[in-house]
């Protein structure tokens, strides 16, 4: 016996699939992924002799050493969490698209229904033909449209299952025993950890600042700074895998390690992006000479000019106005690299803290540079990635995030709005 049509009204399924049953295989997955880390913490003390002493040990490490055990592991788990964490999107793109195959349905219930009191007040009325058959045709064009939808969201529904399947594929290519070659290491490796390590160039750069440890001028060095944890920042907001860790440690209380790094990475970016951003836009508020570019001057009779004459004295007056206002960027810039936190303000406590920031600004500087860099590291070198690793990291980016960073980026934003609005 034919199971009835979950979208009887449609005549035809747009949404196919049981989210229960992706919901179980990413629980499955999920619980695999976990075991397969166990197994490789294990795998790696054993292997560091901190976990098993005797002959017994030193005869089983080197059954192991330079095998491809561990690293099966490590790329194995990894490679199930990522399709583990893409059927979890997908379980969630599913639901939605139920959720609007099921609405369609209902209008094209109603639908039909209209269309056929419409068949039956046109049979029925033989005194205004006409009036009755646009209804019917106007009932007719409804319904097409809620089917032109269902097959538009039918379309939609496929692509989405397509794309998410292509991923899974991705996430399996780490497997044993497709063993991946030096390049696709390398582009795993940086399509992976490509926002870290945006991250920990900027904080590098900040700390090359600070320390005054290059030629080049600090403005300089804090645009390029804002520009790669702007960079950081867009490439983690859009990263599924991130969206959904916030989301669940947001909604359902899944506040574990991966939250957490996830949580002080945004924040991380998007304050370090912050300051470059507001001196690159009050500096082209800032920049008068923009408008000459378009302008006549008073007084100059352009009609005398030749064609090409207005063309290169256009050219002229662009180029003038791109360096107005490059210069005013760099002011702000050179400006806003040297604000002070908004804790030193003298209109918080009186400036008491002033001191205290100024002895801690700079191991802070450095301390969040090196937490970056040993994010990176991680990812290279598989003794460093572990949970008690990224949980210290974590309980040293927290407060460094509240305590220097939201403050000292809130001075910068405070010295660069002072007296936007006269230029606005």
């Amino acid at each position: 016996m034919t199971a009835a049509s979950p979208y009887p009204h449609l005549g035809f399924d747009p949404a196919p699939g049981s989210t229960d049953l992706v919901r179980d295989i990413h629980r499955k997955l999920s619980g695999c992924a976990r075991e397969m880390e166990k197994a490789h913490s294990k795998v790696t003390k054993l292997m560091n002799g901190s976990y098993w002493e005797g002959d017994a040990a030193v005869a089983f490490r080197a059954q192991l050493e330079g095998g491809p055990l561990p690293l099966n592991l490590r790329n194995g788990a990894h490679s199930v969490a990522k399709a583990a964490r893409q059927l979890d999107l997908w379980g969630t793109e599913l639901e939605e698209f139920q959720r609007r195959a099921k609405k369609l349905d209902g209008e094209a219930k109603d639908a039909r229904e209209a269309l056929q009191r419409a068949r039956g007040h046109a049979d029925e009325d033989h005194s205004a033909p006409d009036h009755a058959n646009n209804k019917v045709t106007a009932a007719q064009g409804d319904l097409d449209d809620v089917l032109k939808r269902a097959r538009s969201l039918a379309g939609e529904h496929e692509e989405t299952a397509r794309r998410r399947a292509r991923h899974i594929g991705d996430a399996t290519r780490r497997l044993a025993p497709h063993e991946p070659n030096a390049w696709d290491r390398f582009t795993d490796w940086l399509g992976d950890n490509l926002p870290d390590i945006l991250s920990a160039c900027a904080a590098v750069l900040g700390v090359i600042a600070l320390l005054g440890l290059t030629a080049v001028a600090p403005w300089m060095l804090f645009l390029a700074a804002g520009l790669l944890s702007g960079m950081a920042f867009g490439l983690r907001i859009s990263d599924p895998e991130v969206l959904s860790s916030l989301e669940d440690g947001l909604t359902k209380g899944e506040l574990d390690v991966d939250f957490w790094g996830n949580l002080l990475g945004v924040a991380g970016d998007f304050l370090g992006m912050l300051p470059g951003l507001g001196a690159v836009a009050k500096g082209a508020m800032r920049a008068p000479e923009l408008l000459a570019a378009i302008a006549v001057p008073v007084g100059e009779t352009e009609g005398v000019l030749t064609l090409g004459q207005k063309i290169a004295k256009a050219g002229v007056r662009a180029g003038a106005s791109i360096r107005t206002v490059g210069v005013s960027i760099r002011t702000e810039a050179a400006a806003a690299e040297g604000a002070v936190s908004l804790l030193s303000h003298p209109r918080v406590f009186g400036g008491r803290l002033a001191p205290v920031v100024e002895k801690v600004d700079r191991p802070a500087t450095i301390l969040g540079a090196g937490t970056a860099v040993y994010g990176v590291a991680s990812s290279l070198a598989d003794a460093l990635d572990n949970g008690r690793a990224k949980t210290v990291t974590n309980l040293l980016d927290g407060p460094r995030t509240l305590g220097v960073d939201v403050p000292a980026t809130a001075g910068a934003l405070h010295f660069l709005l002072r007296g936007a609005g006269e230029v606005s």
